[in-house]
């Protein structure tokens, strides 16, 4: 029996290729077809929020556990803390966690892993498979709201894995955020024309893919900001106007028992009987199985609201801590 666990801190996640976009892409194209396939144990996952309903909407901390069968099956739990001010208050990330990995034979751990880049890396990968599937091909311009960490490593996955973009808005409302961001990638990718827009309005308006990444509670995107074909990635949740779940020809989700609750906006809709299960068009992974088309015409705007999956978390570690092993990446600890 192994009594001993694999520890992998950011840089060895990096160093094991955790730090690109394929890793989360492969991994996370798998876990969304296991869950379409219902091979997967995954509970609702529990907000700690130590303020209650008096902090912010990011001040929590979340358990996420979750188990993928198959082949080589895998458990574990990402524990990831949140508070909205720790950038500008503390200079520091605003997320930070720890991921475990188990052995489903015995149970035992055999990874502790740091988990945020996993976690914004593998969030980034959502917007990659479902752009696959619901963007239009061949779309040239691109929309980031937010220009935190988040924001950045959407541009990253973006950038990395549809080389023809030719055009990113940015927004943010601190405008200094955006200018340090725009300076960056400016450096790094001159070739693509990056637009500092002045309003949220502004960089929606002229997204043909559109990806949202901030911390707001309060909704401000408008169905009539959104041009015909777009599609919108709503990684944060909160920014979509409820028309736009209404109006818009797709709304697709990662797990609708997971969307439907926590008071987010689809939750508020079911209770006002104004959205159900039966209006949505799919959950990603019914994409992915061919359970469900895709994009069916150019002219379609459809909404990615994905409130993020254990399983996504559990495969990308996985993925990493299998590369960390081959390469003899990472400090074993013994159990006892």
């Amino acid at each position: 029996m192994n009594k001993d666990m694999l520890y992998l801190n950011r840089s060895d996640i990096e160093q094991a290729g955790g730090n690109h976009s394929n890793v989360y892409v492969e991994a996370l194209t798998e876990a969304l077809k296991a869950h379409a396939n219902q091979d997967f144990v995954q509970p609702l996952k529990p907000y700690l929020r130590a303020n209650g309903k008096e902090g912010h909407i990011a001040d929590r901390i979340i358990a996420m556990p979750s188990h993928i069968g198959g082949q080589d099956p895998v458990s574990g739990i990402k524990w990831i803390g949140s508070k909205h001010d720790n950038p500008s208050e503390r200079k520091i990330e605003r997320a930070s966690g720890v991921i475990i990995l188990n052995d489903p034979e015995t149970n035992y751990p055999i990874a502790v892993m740091e988990a945020s880049l996993i976690s914004s890396m593998r969030t980034a990968a959502v917007s990659v498979i479902a752009a696959q599937q619901l963007a239009k091909k061949g779309f040239e311009t691109l929309t980031i709201i937010g220009c935190g960490l988040i924001g950045d490593r959407q541009l990253q996955s973006m950038l990395e894995q549809f080389d023809h973009i030719k055009q990113v808005y940015v927004f943010d409302q601190f405008e200094a955020a955006s200018d340090r961001f725009i300076k960056k990638w400016v450096e790094s990718r001159p070739e693509i024309n990056f637009v500092q827009a002045h309003t949220a309005k502004e960089a929606v308006e002229n997204g043909e893919v559109v990806i949202t990444c901030t911390v707001t509670d309060k909704p401000y995107i408008e169905y009539d900001w959104i041009q015909k074909g777009a599609f919108i990635s709503n990684i944060s949740i909160m920014d979509i106007k409820k028309d736009v779940f209404i109006e818009a020809d797709k709304v697709v989700v990662d797990d609708w028992s997971q969307a439907n609750r926590e008071k987010k906006t689809i939750n508020q809709l079911v209770e006002e009987g104004r959205f159900s299960k039966e209006a949505l068009h799919a959950e990603l992974g019914e994409l992915l199985t061919g359970a469900k088309p895709g994009r069916e015409n150019d002219d379609e705007i459809i909404l990615l609201n994905p409130m993020g999956m254990a399983i996504e978390d559990i495969s990308s570690a996985y993925y990493i801590y299998k590369e960390a092993k081959q390469q003899q990446i990472g400090t074993t600890l013994s159990l006892y």
